[in-house]
């Protein structure tokens, strides 16, 4: 007890870490590896050349990887290191098959965008490469998520996207309907790095969490928020829309690990069963 108490003021820090996303090793997963104990400092760990977030949790270092839904099954490394050392962790990606979704579309740019459209998506993915390459090199990091606005859960992450029979990529988050003007809140303690009003994703906001743990909020109507502010969990930063390519308002929520995008529900797992209830009322 006198142990943990001591590593406590050490490293205070490790409590936050009390509840953590769910593991799931698929296409879109997320992958808890332990890379060493807390009595010494953490490593800096590496997955595709891109630092992953490393946690502390019960006495031990948890990297959590975040794992590309374009990523096939097979055995895959982290780069773990410690002072001068480069270790090298073996863990398995299982497949996952994610059903299909067919969308109807009445504004068909937002299917087949005309010459202009594409130029806007294009500038658009500047100050969002920028957000998502952000990397802040911090200990505290809450992974306590709470569900950003209680809705109803109406699209899974993953699933096989067509727009007006079109094929397009995947979907990249979790998308929970709500009444437009619903608040959104933060899911954890944050710093806003980027607002906007993008072509496909209408109003966002970015969150930072810190190493490298991203969120970003679509589609809203109103944001509440600046770049630069600090958020604590649940704070309003905006209120749901329906800005940008939907059929209807609601959030569309993405959560980024090691510039990856990975499933939202795994961080928010215990209230899923509750967003998922209102779709049989």
């Amino acid at each position: 007890m006198i142990n943990k108490i001591i590593l406590l003021l050490l490293f205070p820090y490790l409590a936050l870490a009390a509840k953590l996303p769910e593991q799931l090793a698929v296409p879109g997963g997320i992958v808890k590896i332990v890379v060493g104990e807390t009595s010494s400092p953490p490593p800096k760990v590496f997955f595709n050349d891109r630092r992953v977030l490393v946690t502390g949790y019960e006495n031990q270092w948890l990297a959590l990887v975040g794992i590309s839904l374009k990523t096939k099954p097979g055995a895959y490394y982290i780069s773990v290191k410690p002072k001068n050392k480069n270790i090298q962790t073996r863990f398995t990606v299982v497949d996952k098959e994610y059903p299909a979704q067919y969308i109807t579309l009445k504004n068909k740019r937002m299917v087949n965008p005309n010459p202009d459209d594409l130029k806007r998506i294009k500038a658009d993915r500047i100050p969002i490469g920028k957000a998502l390459r952000t990397w802040t090199e911090q200990q505290e990091v809450d992974t306590g998520f709470i569900a950003p606005v209680d809705g109803r859960l109406s699209s899974l992450f993953g699933l096989k996207r067509f727009f007006n029979k079109q094929p397009r990529n995947p979907h990249s988050g979790l998308d929970i309907a709500a009444t437009a003007g619903t608040p959104i809140m933060a899911p954890a303690k944050a710093k806003v790095i980027e607002t906007g009003n993008y072509y496909y994703n209408g109003n966002t906001v970015f969150l930072d969490h810190g190493q490298g743990l991203i969120t970003g909020y679509f589609h809203m109507t109103d944001i509440n928020v600046k770049p630069g502010q600090a958020v604590n969990q649940g704070d309003v930063i905006g209120t749901v829309g329906s800005t940008g390519r939907v059929t209807g308002p609601h959030l569309h929520w993405n959560v980024y690990l090691n510039r990856t995008k990975v499933d939202p529900a795994l961080f928010i797992a215990e209230d899923i069963p509750r967003l998922d209830a209102r779709n049989k009322k």
